[in-house]
């Protein structure tokens, strides 16, 4: 005969391991409470704190229609506030004018009262050159000295390197940026007709020119907004502000990032709103967080907020009414 195999016998539960229950009526329906037991609040209030980490994270994502599968809807991201700051920084920008507003390379026109279109798009492509790591003031001295010579292709070409590094002095890297001049004043003149290439790529391909440059020359030059111009301004601010999901390291990558989720209406404008926001309020050293109206929505506002504030010591000068105390 064979023996069975005894079973385990099972533990028996204990009712301490559970919260105790309590009714209590009510006259809409009856609800049971949780005594609360060593523990359990320490424990709630946790699942509390990753509830609400949890909805800050998720809060800037917006669920859209998807054209590819209508029946789906696709998840958007955008930063939280974004709205917000921009209305504010709207509304900062209308109390001040900053230098980008009256010297920025879509405002500096020729002497000339008559000028040519493509001569109009050529001076532009040329400021927005000598605008790269220099402030406003001296890019639109740089150009008013080569407005003086005229500033066009047949006479950039006939004028020396030399001569065009003098009158651009002291933009950065003046030198550089007269080779430059004369390398894509030649290409315009052999491969465009003495006028700027139509597109992002071909504007690319000139020497001393990059994206940043590329696209606002689309946007001032032919009107045609295709992308966000983004600078060390626009690059610092985005960042500061959390319009990119993680930190950039590139203002080419913030401008991919901007383009995600930020409306192309705003594309155009957005560069000259962040530019002279940042000359005046959020500047890279020492930013006016006490000025600024996004203080209390911007992370780098409230950080600035919370540090304490240094007091300047006074010196004391003490008198003796020995002289020869001291010695």
């Amino acid at each position: 005969m064979e023996l069975s195999k005894s079973r385990p016998k099972r533990k028996a539960v204990c009712a301490q391991n559970f919260p105790k229950l309590e009714a209590k009526d009510n006259e809409k329906e009856n609800q049971f409470l949780i005594k609360e037991e060593p523990g359990i609040d320490r424990i709630s209030r946790r699942l509390k704190e990753r509830t609400n980490n949890l909805d800050m994270k998720t809060s800037g994502i917006k669920c859209e229609p998807s054209e590819e599968e209508p029946g789906l809807k696709k998840c958007k991201w955008e930063p939280a506030n974004w709205k917000e700051h921009f209305e504010l920084i709207k509304q900062m920008r209308s109390g001040f004018s900053a230098p980008v507003d009256s010297m920025g390379c879509d405002t500096l026109s020729s002497i000339d009262a008559v000028i040519e279109p493509r001569t109009r798009r050529y001076q532009c492509l040329i400021a927005l050159m000598l605008s790269s790591q220099t402030k406003d003031e001296i890019t639109a001295r740089a150009v008013i000295e080569l407005q003086k010579l005229p500033l066009d292709v047949d006479t950039i070409l006939q004028t020396d390197e030399e001569k065009i590094a003098s009158a651009i002095y002291p933009a950065g890297f003046y030198r550089r940026k007269a080779q430059y001049i004369k390398k894509t004043t030649q290409i315009l003149k052999e491969k465009y007709d003495s006028d700027i290439p139509d597109n992002i790529d071909e504007l690319c391909k000139l020497p001393g020119v990059g994206p940043k440059m590329a696209y606002l020359a689309m946007s001032c030059a032919w009107k045609k907004t295709v992308g966000i111009g983004v600078d060390t301004h626009v690059h610092r601010i985005s960042n500061r502000l959390g319009w990119t999901k993680k930190e950039t390291k590139t203002p080419e990558q913030t401008r991919k990032e901007l383009e995600e989720w930020m409306p192309e209406s705003l594309w155009y404008e957005v560069n000259h709103l962040l530019v002279g926001f940042g000359q005046e309020i959020c500047r890279p050293v020492g930013p006016k967080c006490a000025n600024c109206l996004c203080k209390d929505l911007c992370p780098t506002g409230k950080e600035s907020s919370a540090k304490p504030k240094k007091t300047k010591r006074k010196a004391v000068k003490i008198e003796f009414e020995n002289e020869n105390y001291c010695k």
